[in-house]
């Protein structure tokens, strides 16, 4: 598995009206920090979680970079209903990441269906 690489109006179309959680990893390029912060998600997508995550490079989304005011890459945002819920600057660990994950799933109402 791999973790689907967005541009920034593909992912505003999908984060309208959605009621669930979802993950999106900003990155760049260039950024050595960013590749492994991905392939920990990807173990972490691998484990089982069913959150959706996506990836989008920073310097093609201007709009969601001053929107929701993102200051460095990696930066992981964990969304509910498309809105932020939190933005996570430090990727720890792959057991850190899936708890945040896990932490997301469970408090996500679409998952109590």
């Amino acid at each position: 598995m791999s973790i689907e690489e967005l541009r920034e109006d593909e992912l505003i179309r999908r984060l309208k009206g959605r009621a669930g959680p979802d993950a999106v990893l900003f990155h760049t390029v260039f950024c050595g920090t960013c590749k492994l912060a991905e392939r920990m998600l990807d173990i972490v997508q691998t484990a089982g979680t069913a959150v959706p995550i996506h990836k989008v490079n920073i310097n093609y989304a201007p709009g969601l970079r001053d929107e929701w005011k993102i200051s460095s890459v990696p930066c992981l945002v964990l969304l509910n209903g498309g809105k932020p819920v939190r933005f996570e600057y430090t990727m720890r660990s792959v057991d850190y990441l899936y708890g945040l994950l896990k932490e997301l799933e469970a408090s996500s109402p679409a998952q109590e269906d």
